[in-house]
């Protein structure tokens, strides 16, 4: 049963959308959650119904480190600054060995996305330059638009904050070829963030994991293209290690079949 109303900005401190919209309370939704163990929050925009759904707003509403969710801005910098041309681009690995298997040899910017390879994405970051960097979050109006922190660490040592509310309205407009960028660059980067798909769905998303923060925090962003409508979600939840990251796609599913925006399991 859908709960309270909250209206977006009624919360101090935290980085709420001022967009004036409601967004009606999901308590039911906890219970995935409570059977997994984790504290966290999900936002769920559904075009379908033009209905705004969260469960905690007021986590919802608070800035937390991106992590690598910040791939998919990212990719759209790289792009537009010339540092890689296409998905098809080979990126050379200099042969530092990393503990995930699928980052030890060249990547292109599909397998980047895929696989979360964070070293491509450093090595961006030393191409595109502190300055630049500043200037698309800012021209983005991405979060706190804040790389104070290393070049290469700033959107996974929580400098760079999103709050669950901010991840939406970027996605929408992503999905709307409506940032400001090229609309080709845009289309690539909607292409590379391709999940799973059925007949009459996509379902684009990515994954972060803030493990260099405390406490660390696991992300799931993203959204299911329907016919009717797009159907937008950002899931954010609490974990203690790697053993906790399959809840984040676990819990989000659950919740996005409910509602019907992914075909039952």
């Amino acid at each position: 049963m859908i709960g309270r109303t909250v209206l977006i900005g009624i919360l101090l401190g935290c980085a709420w959308p001022a967009t004036g919209q409601e967004w009606q309370s999901r308590e039911d939704w906890g219970k995935h959650f409570a059977a997994a163990g984790v504290t966290g929050t999900m936002a769920v925009l559904d075009e379908r119904s033009s209905r705004r759904w969260v469960f905690d707003a007021k986590r919802a509403g608070t800035r937390f480190a991106t992590a690598s969710t910040f791939k998919l801005p990212h990719a759209l910098f790289a792009l537009d600054a010339g540092v890689v041309r296409d998905e098809f681009e080979r990126i050379a690995w200099d042969g530092t060995r990393h503990p995930i298997p699928a980052w030890n040899g060249d990547q292109d910017l599909r397998s980047s996305m895929r696989n979360s390879t964070v070293w491509v994405y450093q090595d961006f970051a030393r191409a595109i330059g502190l300055e630049r960097e500043l200037e698309y979050l800012q021209r983005l109006g991405y979060g706190n638009a804040d790389a104070s922190g290393e070049l290469t660490e700033f959107w996974l040592n929580g400098t760079l904050r999103i709050s669950a509310f901010e991840q939406i309205e970027f996605l929408r407009r992503l999905h709307r070829n409506a940032l400001p960028f090229a609309v080709e660059h845009q289309r690539l980067v909607k292409d590379l963030a391709i999940v799973a798909a059925g007949r009459d769905w996509i379902l684009r998303a990515k994954t972060g994991w803030g493990v260099r923060v405390e406490p660390q925090v696991g992300w799931w962003v993203g959204w299911v293209e329907r016919p009717d409508g797009g159907v937008f979600f950002a899931l954010n939840m609490e974990t203690k290690g790697s053993a906790d990251l399959p809840k984040r796609e676990g819990i989000a599913r659950q919740i996005l079949r409910e509602i019907g925006a992914l075909p039952p399991e």
